[in-house]
């Protein structure tokens, strides 16, 4: 069996990446795997280490960074978040397919160690529609709805750093264009490692 894909997934908050994925996660034929990502901030309940993060002190982190063991990292609100390198290419030589949703910056970082990743940011059907959405969870404060707004902008600006851009306008819709750009790769992929 070949080597796996790397799958990057990106798009601003709100724009229902959760959602789509849902759709075609457990899709076996897909054999598409998470990657477990590594965190300094604390864990909460009913979580577990190794399952929904792996937990490690800032020490670990920061010697992870210099080691260069990171596939994708960053630090946000005062805590490191990254992607272990050693865990993705385990999963990767077992022939599954991992998926990574992360932002922007860290696609980047990924692209420069792994040219050969599949990018697709998911975007809304129009700003107003994203910002009704985010509205529509009335769970943040209005300074955090225009931060994650004005992000969401900056992130728009650059999608033509990915490979496919997806609407999600119809999550069905959405998710099924996503699930076939994967199946052609995977079909691609079989091909060069036959």
């Amino acid at each position: 069996m070949p080597k796996g894909l790397l799958i990057v997934i990106s798009g601003p908050s709100g724009v229902g990446k959760g959602t789509v994925l849902k759709e075609f996660m457990d899709d076996p034929a897909l054999r598409l795997s998470y990657s477990v990502s590594m965190t300094t901030r604390q864990m909460r309940e009913g979580e577990k280490d190794g399952v929904n993060y792996h937990f490690v002190t800032r020490e670990q982190f920061e010697e992870a960074i210099k080691n260069d063991e990171l596939l994708e990292w960053t630090e946000f609100v005062g805590n490191y978040y990254g992607t272990p390198v050693k865990g993705v290419e385990e999963l990767r030589n077992e022939g599954k397919n991992v998926l990574l949703e992360i932002e922007v910056d860290g696609c980047c970082q990924v692209k420069k160690k792994c040219p050969d990743a599949l990018t697709i940011y998911i975007i809304p059907p129009t700003m107003e529609e994203l910002e009704s959405r985010i509205r529509g969870r009335k769970t943040e404060p209005e300074e955090i709805v225009q931060q994650r707004l004005a992000k969401a902008a900056k992130e728009m600006e650059r999608i033509s750093e990915y490979k496919y851009v997806v609407c999600n306008d119809d999550v069905k819709l959405a998710a099924d264009i996503i699930r076939v750009i994967i199946e052609r790769h995977i079909e691609k992929n079989e091909r060069a490692g036959a």
